[in-house]
């Protein structure tokens, strides 16, 4: 039995709303992305080195040791429970916006073991994304990584779930441009000029001189491009279905279907 399923694809592609439904139709615990709570991801979290903790006043230290996780290499610290200086300072040591990939992968691989020990028997999970958005809108758009790098780190990922035996949907766009223009309409310039900004600016976007709209887009289709590819490659069980917007009902019985035939 499939007893993790992720649901993949780039934005604006329905990865929410289909996780949702395939939670409520096989009884699995549902986790969205950007939730703070998520078992397997880090969200708006920072991590702080030991050896950079004397940077905090002593009083700082006692508030962040109150909210924090301690391990062998650092503290653990959800952001939601700071506000004003503190939260400012806790913010420069966000994961996935400031850490260094070489501080940052191992602890993003324990958060994967650390789900994977918690499971509880015969307990199924339905995640939106984390598999292959969140690896590689860091490899690839923030580190400038290729295919390949990527691919060995989400290879570690899935060897930690196996025990699982994961399943990915992955809801391919084929109409990116029409999506995002469709979504702008209920999300607003400001989370467009967000993700233009994000995709443009970082190693990739730099590398391959991208700006504005049109940028942005150029950089969902690469995306789309290594994720189905790196997908192909993987030792786990999958489906991709091409623009699942065109008939959802359709969308939804067939990957229904392919869990209850490969299950």
């Amino acid at each position: 039995m499939h007893r993790l399923i992720i649901v993949e694809g780039l934005p604006c592609s329905g990865k929410s709303t289909t996780s949702k439904h395939i939670a409520n139709s096989i009884g699995a615990k549902f986790y969205d992305e950007g939730s703070g709570d998520h078992p397997a991801d880090y969200e708006f979290h920072a991590f702080v080195k030991q050896s950079e903790f004397s940077k905090f006043s002593p009083e700082e230290q006692v508030l962040i040791k109150q909210a924090a996780v301690s391990g062998p290499y650092g503290y653990i610290i959800s952001l939601k429970h700071f506000s004003g200086e503190l939260f400012d300072k806790l913010l420069q040591y966000k994961i996935y916006d400031f850490l260094p990939w070489e501080t940052e992968s191992p602890i993003m691989l324990d958060k994967w073991k650390e789900f994977i020990d918690a499971v509880k028997p015969n307990e199924r999970y339905v995640f939106n994304c984390v598999l292959l958005q969140n690896p590689m809108c860091e490899t690839m758009m923030r580190f400038g990584f290729d295919t390949q790098k990527s691919s060995e780190y989400i290879n570690s990922i899935c060897e930690i779930i196996r025990p699982l035996d994961p399943f990915i949907v992955y809801l391919h766009n084929n109409k990116i441009r029409d999506s995002i223009e469709k979504t702008v309409s209920e999300r607003g310039t400001d989370w467009l000029n967000g993700v233009i900004d994000y995709h443009c600016s970082g190693a990739y976007g730099k590398a391959e001189h991208l700006t504005g709209f049109d940028g942005y887009i150029k950089a969902l289709e690469e995306r789309q491009r290594r994720e189905t590819e790196i997908l192909r490659g993987l030792n786990v069980k999958y489906i991709i279905i091409n623009d699942p917007d065109e008939n959802w009902n359709k969308t939804y019985s067939r990957i229904i279907q392919e869990l209850n035939t490969v299950t």
